[in-house]
């Protein structure tokens, strides 16, 4: 549709939402901003969008609050990923006949070149950053999007169709897609999460099951064949199913073998790179290089561009990040381990030694589940947040646990605890909107804190 004198309502103004509208206001829209949160709290960014209004199109705001009203006397609704599409109002949208979609969806009816879309409970963000660089070293040119932290919708203008968008999904966004089709499609693995927004796992991955709705016989599905759950996927798509595995050879796809991981299609099969040139900690971020070097070869990417790619490749903020080394201990932010299954996978990157900080708010996970590896790795776990309780209860007749009333005291009992040779390491297996705005913010204020402490050790004061 065009959208010069349309009426659209944007439904939260957090960083998708933000771009949908700039873009709305471009097209002549008249837009309809609302967001529960009030004026002051969300100035900053609605500032810009004030002055391109006086430009293009027209701009209301409804904040501190959403209105029936509004959701019904509108030509479409465009829904930020943080939005349920549970609530209410937007049965007056939908008894309406209004389309609800979501900012990719936007994106994807008016951006110029090729979509590859990655999802997935846990790497989804490590794999789209990789295959970004990986078809960027190949000489291709491509924008890492979405989920990530840049709107897809924020790329349309100036794309081209030689243009290429490795976009990272969420179960959140794909709720509300329609004819979005990506050329490859990937489900990186299926684990537990977000069950305080869904009624139970199943309803989780049909979320994420939609990333094939629309793709045909010329697309691609990526899956992972080591994951019983995404493997029976292939069997269910349109498209052409290609897997990846670290346990087997495949017929189509890449796996590992004597220290190398290959590709194979029907041209044969190719020697990628040695194991030795992943610098990524965990058998996780294994997994998460095979998708990407199959994802990035199905884009273009000639096989012989991708060993330095990967060599070069220093992992992504607040993923197992590598923080300091103060006095022989290492810091670790791995605060994007948001789920329990994220956890489990940040606690087998290390053979033992570790004092845990983990904690926030819980999104429905069985904290019980951690138990073996606890048991086994952990010398002490220290508790934040709202979870801090259910997680205490779960675990503190197998570890030492304590609590801390912020992240940096977290850090600090750590610190005074831990040895030459531990890691401490922040993997909360909770989301962070208790305490933070959002898991970057809380590991910025994990960094922060560590940084503090080397400081203060390198100025000989204790620790």
């Amino acid at each position: 549709m065009t959208y010069y004198g349309k009426t659209v309502l944007v439904v939260g103004a957090a960083r998708s939402g933000i771009a949908a509208a700039e873009f709305l206001l471009t097209q002549g829209a008249r837009v309809v901003l609302t967001d529960t949160r009030d004026f002051e709290a969300l100035a900053p960014a609605i500032a810009p969008l004030q002055s391109l209004a006086q430009e293009s199109g027209e701009l209301t705001l409804q904040l501190g609050g959403h209105k029936n009203e509004d959701f019904r006397n509108c030509d479409l609704v465009v829904v930020s990923p943080g939005v349920p599409l549970a609530l209410p109002f937007f049965n007056e949208s939908r008894g309406a006949g209004i389309p609800v979609i979501a900012e990719v969806e936007l994106a994807a009816r008016h951006l110029r070149g090729i979509i590859l879309g990655i999802t997935g409970s846990n790497g989804k963000t490590t794999t789209t950053t990789l295959v970004a660089d990986l078809l960027n070293a190949a000489g291709l040119k491509c924008r890492a999007a979405g989920n990530i932290g840049y709107p897809l919708v924020a790329c349309i203008s100036g794309s081209m169709p030689e243009d290429i968008y490795a976009t990272e999904l969420s179960s959140f966004q794909l709720e509300a897609i329609d004819k979005f089709r990506p050329f490859v499609g990937s489900i990186l693995n299926l684990t537990p999460d977000h069950l305080d927004r869904y009624s139970g796992f199943e309803a989780y991955i049909a979320a994420k099951k939609r990333l094939f709705l629309n793709q045909k016989a010329s697309d691609f599905a990526v899956l992972n064949a080591d994951d019983p759950r995404t493997l029976s996927i292939a069997a269910e798509v349109n498209s052409r199913p290609v897997l990846f595995s670290r346990h087997r050879e495949l017929e189509h796809g890449a796996f590992v073998r004597s220290g190398k991981l290959f590709f194979r299609d029907r041209r044969g099969e190719q020697a990628l790179l040695a194991l030795s040139d992943i610098a990524l900690r965990g058998d996780h971020n294994l997994e998460n290089v095979l998708a990407a070097c199959a994802i990035a070869i199905l884009a273009g990417a000639a096989p012989a561009c991708l060993p330095e790619a990967v060599r070069n490749f220093p992992g992504v903020e607040h993923r197992l990040e590598l923080v300091a080394e103060i006095a022989g201990i290492q810091y670790f932010n791995d605060s994007k381990a948001t789920n329990v299954d994220a956890t489990i996978k940040s606690l087998q990157a290390f053979p033992g030694n570790i004092h845990l900080i983990a904690g926030g708010r819980d999104k429905g996970g069985d904290f019980t589940v951690l138990r073996p590896l606890v048991s086994e790795r952990v010398r002490e776990v220290v508790l934040i947040g709202e979870a801090a309780g259910k997680i205490d209860e779960a675990l503190r007749d197998v570890v030492e646990t304590s609590r801390a009333s912020s992240l940096p005291e977290a850090v600090f009992l750590c610190s005074r605890r831990a040895r030459p040779a531990d890691v401490v390491l922040l993997a909360p297996a909770c989301a962070s909107f208790d305490m933070f705005q959002n898991y970057e913010h809380r590991g910025r204020v994990f960094k922060q804190a560590v940084l503090e402490l080397k400081k203060a050790s390198e100025a000989g004061g204790s620790l």
